[in-house]
Parts: C-alpha cells; sequence; structure tokens
C-alpha cells in the first residue's frame, strides 16, 4: 500500500492526500514532522536526505519533493484525467505548479508564519503587510488567467490545481482585505465544492 509520510498540516501533505482522496487511491498516511517530529531520524533521513515532508513509499519506492510526487500519483494513477494526456494541457499545468513554488510561496510563507505561528506580540507587520501587497499583485495573476476556464489548465481538474489549492485557502482565510478577483473565487469555490479538497485542505490553520 501507498504510504504518504507527513503530517497532515502541512500544505506539502496536503498535495498528495487530496490527489489520493480525489482519485480514490488507498493509502497510510503517516505523521511525522512539526509537533511529531522524526524529521531528523536517521531512519527517515535515508528516505528523504532534506529531512523534510512529504515523502511517500510505494511499495518500496522512495520519492520525495511534493510537486515530484503529484506528477508521480497522478501519471500512475490518473492518467488522462489529473495527469492530461495533451502535452500542451500537461505542460500549462506544470507550469502553474512551478509557478506556485517560485512566486506564491515566497509571499505565503510570511504571511503564514507570521499571523498563524508567530504571537501577536513578536510578529513582523511590515513583512506581513508587504507579502499581502505582493501577493495580491500575484494571485491578480492568476485571476486573469482563470478568465476563460474552471481550472488551471482548462475545464477539469488537473496536477496544475494541486499545490495551489492549500495555498488559496490560506490566502482566503488569513487575508481578508482584499480586492475582488471574481475569477479566482470563482475557482476557488469549485474546489471547496469538492469533498476530497475539503477533507484534506479545509481545516483549522496550524
Amino acid at each position: 500500500m501507498l504510504k504518504i509520510i507527513g503530517r497532515v498540516t502541512s500544505g506539502n501533505v496536503m498535495k498528495p492526500l487530496w490527489l489520493a482522496e480525489e482519485i480514490g487511491l488507498e493509502y497510510e498516511q503517516i505523521d511525522l514532522g512539526g509537533s511529531f517530529g522524526g524529521n531528523d531520524d536517521p531512519l527517515y533521513r535515508a528516505k528523504n536526505p532534506m529531512g523534510l515532508v512529504p515523502t511517500i513509499d510505494d511499495d518500496g519506492f522512495i520519492l520525495w519533493e511534493s510537486n515530484t510526487i503529484t506528477r508521480y500519483l497522478a501519471a500512475k494513477h490518473a492518467p488522462g484525467t489529473l495527469c492530461p494526456a495533451d502535452p500542451q494541457t500537461r505542460a500549462m499545468a506544470e507550469t502553474w505548479m512551478d509557478w506556485k513554488l517560485t512566486a506564491i510561496n515566497p509571499v505565503m510563507f510570511p504571511i503564514f508564519w507570521g499571523l498563524v505561528r508567530t504571537k501577536p506580540e513578536d510578529r513582523d507587520q511590515g513583512a506581513i503587510d508587504a507579502a499581502i501587497e505582493r501577493g495580491i499583485t500575484l494571485w491578480g495573476i492568476l485571476d486573469k488567467h482563470l478568465a476563460n476556464r474552471d481550472y488551471i489548465a482548462g475545464d477539469a481538474l488537473t496536477i496544475g490545481d494541486i499545490p495551489l489549492g492549500p495555498q488559496a485557502f490560506r490566502w482566503f482565510e488569513l487575508v481578508k482585505d482584499r480586492p475582488a478577483m471574481p475569477n479566482l473565487e470563482a475557482w476557488y469555490a469549485r474546489l471547496r465544492a469538492r469533498p476530497a479538497y475539503k477533507k484534506i485542505c479545509m481545516n483549522p490553520l496550524v
């Protein structure tokens, strides 16, 4: 059975968990990281030299890096759907997966860490505000992209949506004073209507 190693509160761990739930893939989730510890355990480091989460064990095949895991599981278990068969559609999905890493992660980290995991008296409000301003610009880029499509790569959910989904939940939950982005909001509403997304991604922020 597929083992997904990592705490469920990690946005990166949510990616393979959501994918598995979306397609009905049987798996075992193993808590590690955060309050559970274990990142520096030698046995875990032998699987994942970075000591981060998630890592998967697919009947002895070990893989780490959450976007790579997402691609792998979709290609193996959902070819033609979550992993688009058309090379151009797949390339579009993967572009936005990479964009999430290079653009969204750097702005969401100070917002999430500052507002959720830092005591109010210890917060760097200037850094949080600057990240929110940058986030408005970046999420606005995705809003424009979604003007004529329901999901990242077209009319159906693909691997392109999965990395961005957990961060979208954090953005909408934490940043209340933001400009209207109707296309982004409609996409987010579609995600929230999906039982697998609701189960895995829409949980209290800790």
